[in-house]
């Protein structure tokens, strides 16, 4: 019985995948949001989050599902799931240093993984109930972006996962950091060369 539940939980989480995907690649429609899942904080004051319309422009129509309607994209046809590239992953939307590579890792979800972030002040956690489960969502600081999910079942030494969306991520090799204006990250990566 316990089998038969398993499949049928796995299969009802991959129609729900493959529907959210296929309305995800819909771009002249609009995309109605949830009103189960975590609306953006009203209370969040620190929040640089630009107009709506603004987003439209510079994001994806994929990013902006994801980050402004908490869209998930789909697992192992994403941007940054297989990085190995040493850096560090920005907010899309603020540009605020999220994770490094030095905290990657390969959790066999299909999703960048990450043990933790390079600050915990510059994500912002909430209870999140959809698809009849107690989940975690991390939403980043500055902007108030859908990222993804923190979940307890991580390596050591934190235990955590941190399963984020490519597209609520811009990634910043480390021989461009100092260019684009995160040079202060330099150091993390010194004890990585040769």
């Amino acid at each position: 019985m316990l089998i038969f539940c398993a499949v049928v939980f796995v299969a009802l989480l991959g129609i729900l995948i493959f529907l959210n995907r296929a309305r995800a690649q819909k771009p002249n429609e609009t995309v109605p949001q949830s009103t189960s899942m975590t609306n953006p904080s009203s209370t969040n004051q620190t929040s640089t989050k630009p107009p709506s319309e603004e987003l439209k422009k510079k994001l994806t129509p994929e990013q902006y599902h994801v980050t402004q309607q908490c869209g998930t994209e789909p697992p192992f046809r994403n941007e940054y799931w297989d990085n190995h590239r040493a850096g560090i992953y920005v907010d899309v939307v603020s540009g605020e240093p999220l994770f490094t590579s030095l905290d990657k890792f390969d959790s066999g979800s299909g999703w960048p993984s990450f043990t933790k972030p390079i600050d915990n002040k510059n994500l912002a956690e909430k209870s999140d109930r959809t698809l009849g489960m107690e989940r975690t969502e991390v939403r980043s600081s500055k902007s108030d972006s859908h990222l993804g999910h923190v979940f307890d079942d991580g390596p050591a030494p934190t235990g955590q996962r941190y399963c984020i969306n490519s597209a609520a991520l811009r990634f910043i090799p480390v021989e461009k950091l100092k260019e684009e204006g995160y040079g202060q990250y330099l150091p993390l990566f010194e004890n990585q060369k040769k």
